[in-house]
């Protein structure tokens, strides 16, 4: 069988990749990506494309026709992947995340695939107290980013045929990669820590965050790409990570101080009310994956962070202006003249 991974070279892909192919090694793996990322690698000797029997490069804007015929299944994670960026690229936002995602998956059903799994996310509830948000609670998007993601999700309950649909809505993402970014937050504090051996907590550290480590992000895509449509239906949208893994902004600080000796925390108690806090219900994904759960704990996630930097040498001080930031990375390529303000490559 052959399986897809689109936008396999950013930060979720290489841990994907790596997961699929020790899952299923009769599998023929490929990769497409436009490759904005690919020369950031971190903590690493070998390129995580290693795995793959093919590395296609375009953009997902242009896929061509006929691309996605034999494959069994197609992962979708190529994004314009966070709020700054989604700000600083709204349209581009649209178009790559949304846009083209369903375009994609239009197209997949057309040439016959029989699963297309979607990196969609936890931020469609927005602001959200009270009880933790169930996939039947009302929708809150607050970002270009989120709204792309549920645009998508709601895209995607069009399209009709055999086609099995999944779409992950996973929790934030943490923990190392051999594509590492630190525009993240636990990923922020463990960097903080190891750099400046202190911790600012710009907010009154009280919002919450569900988080789940890019291993078991992994683990949740093998599922999803043979997902029977026995489980949860044709079409899905499903929570994914851990009740276990809610947690405030406080308690992630606190957890990486802890963790990181000689390392001081300060919050700002006087912050307005950060808007982004939800906690989610993980509850639904639970019952049907039960052999797919996530088994990293957040230890486990600060530990690996910490051992992927410490083999970096990573010591910067100023890693919010580095290309370890996503934002940075692409205003460079622009700044450069390689990426034009629509961020398609240029020949310069």
């Amino acid at each position: 069988m052959k399986i897809l991974v689109i936008g396999n070279m950013g930060y979720v892909g290489p841990v994907v990749v790596r997961e699929l192919a020790r899952q299923h090694p009769e599998a023929e793996l490929h990769g497409y990506d436009n490759a904005y990322f690919a020369h950031y690698l971190t903590g690493v000797d070998c390129l995580p494309e290693r795995y793959l029997a093919r590395q296609y490069f375009g953009d997902i804007r242009q896929l061509p026709d006929g691309m996605l015929e034999g494959y069994m299944a197609v992962v979708q994670l190529a994004a314009i992947s966070n709020d700054p960026m989604g700000s600083r690229f709204a349209k581009v936002t649209r178009e790559v995340n949304q846009e083209a995602t369903v375009r994609i998956a239009r197209q997949a059903a057309t040439e016959g695939v029989g699963h297309f799994v979607f990196a969609s996310s936890c931020s469609v509830y927005g602001m959200a107290s009270g009880e933790p948000r169930k996939e039947t609670d009302p929708l809150s998007p607050m970002t270009a980013y989120a709204k792309s993601k549920i645009g998508t999700e709601q895209a995607l309950q069009e399209i009709e045929g055999d086609m099995v649909i999944t779409s992950l809505r996973f929790a934030t993402a943490c923990g190392m990669s051999a594509r590492l970014r630190l525009d993240l937050v636990l990923n922020d504090f463990v960097a903080c820590a190891l750099s400046q051996k202190k911790i600012s907590v710009l907010s009154d550290g009280t919002p919450w965050r569900p988080l789940i480590d890019v291993n078991d992000m992994a683990r949740a895509i093998d599922w999803a790409v043979a997902r029977p449509a026995s489980q949860g239906g044709r079409i899905l949208s499903v929570n994914t990570g851990s009740s276990q893994r809610n947690h405030q902004v406080r308690d992630l600080a606190e957890a990486v101080a802890g963790a990181i000796p000689d390392t001081t925390l300060s919050i700002n108690e006087q912050a307005a009310v950060d808007s982004r806090s939800y906690k989610v219900d993980f509850g639904l994904f639970e019952t049907l994956a039960p052999d797919h759960q996530p088994r990293m704990t957040l230890h486990d996630s600060i530990q690996g962070l910490v051992d992927g930097l410490t083999r970096m040498d990573f010591a910067d001080a100023d890693f919010r202006l580095s290309s370890l930031m996503r934002l940075k990375v692409l205003e460079d390529h622009v700044d450069q003249g390689r990426l034009t303000d629509a961020l398609t490559w240029t020949r310069s």
